[in-house]
């Protein structure tokens, strides 16, 4: 038997040279899934992402969905693309398996907790709200972070630039005083040690969400990363939000550690590969 993908809508074709189409996932001309593929649009039309693929519940477990992920690599080099991403749920454990097989690499993944009773502080440890005088250097520093992080990943680098600027600037219309985010500075023993940003207010979503939390670099492995996780905790509760969610990079491993002992569980891996 072969499995083909054929088209089931024309190509869409965006200004910034970004393209998308579905497809039916066929075997011998008979349906048994479909697919969507788009170009990135965090990476561009360097980048082609796997949007969505099922296969019917008869036809699952022969192998079709990897016949119809390889034919996708083979579409997304027709379209110029270098790299391919894809989103799996951290509960679709076969698409995890699937994915780990044909050499998808996680990049990062999204995390989430349940929050209860907010938690205590450390003792000399104190949260108070970032200040407007203190968020211009907090923001200029954030960007050149975000941009550092981005082009790493291999994001070009106007794109990253543009992506930053233009997210603060539509987040944060009102800087530290925007309405349903909490800019906040974690001081120890009377010395600022770094900082924090959490969205409380997020359309369509229960929870919070960690944007940011920085420790200044002089004072790192002192435990000061925990501490803000906490205040973000409490600022969410105090908030009236249940669930409190993150996103964590793969190469980071001293924070992976930190929200598994903080009890975050991943909800979605982001993955992917280069196609040359």
């Amino acid at each position: 038997m072969t499995t083909t993908l054929r088209p089931a809508g024309p190509e869409e074709r965006h200004d910034d040279g970004g393209r998308a189409r579905s497809y039916d996932v066929c075997v011998n001309s008979r349906r048994v899934g479909g697919i969507r593929l788009t170009t990135d649009a965090r990476f561009g039309p360097v980048a082609g992402r796997i949007e969505a693929l099922d296969i019917d519940r008869p036809d699952r477990h022969r192998g079709r969905a990897t016949v119809a992920a390889l034919a996708a690599e083979e579409v997304l080099r027709g379209w110029g693309c270098k790299r391919i991403e894809v989103s799996v749920p951290a509960d679709a454990e076969a698409a995890v398996r699937l994915a780990a097989a044909l050499g998808y690499t996680e990049r990062s993944r999204k995390m989430t907790k349940p929050l209860d009773v907010p938690p205590e502080l450390p003792e000399a440890s104190h949260e108070r709200r970032m200040s407007a005088a203190e968020y211009p250097a907090w923001r200029a520093a954030a960007i050149a972070e975000h941009i550092r992080v981005q082009t790493g990943l291999g994001v070009p680098r106007e794109r990253a630039e543009r992506a930053s600027y233009d997210g603060h600037a539509a987040m944060l219309p009102d800087g530290a005083k925007t309405r349903g985010h909490a800019l906040r500075v974690l001081s120890h023993r009377g010395v600022d040690v770094g900082t924090l940003w959490v969205a409380v207010e997020i359309p369509g979503h229960p929870g919070g969400y960690v944007i940011d939390v920085t420790v200044d670099p002089g004072h790192r492995g002192r435990g000061h990363g925990r501490t803000l996780m906490l205040v973000a905790e409490r600022v969410c509760l105090a908030a009236g939000r249940p669930v409190l969610g993150l996103n964590a990079y793969a190469d980071n491993t001293p924070a992976l550690a930190l929200y598994g002992s903080l009890g975050y569980r991943p909800t979605v891996y982001e993955l992917g590969k280069r196609i040359l």
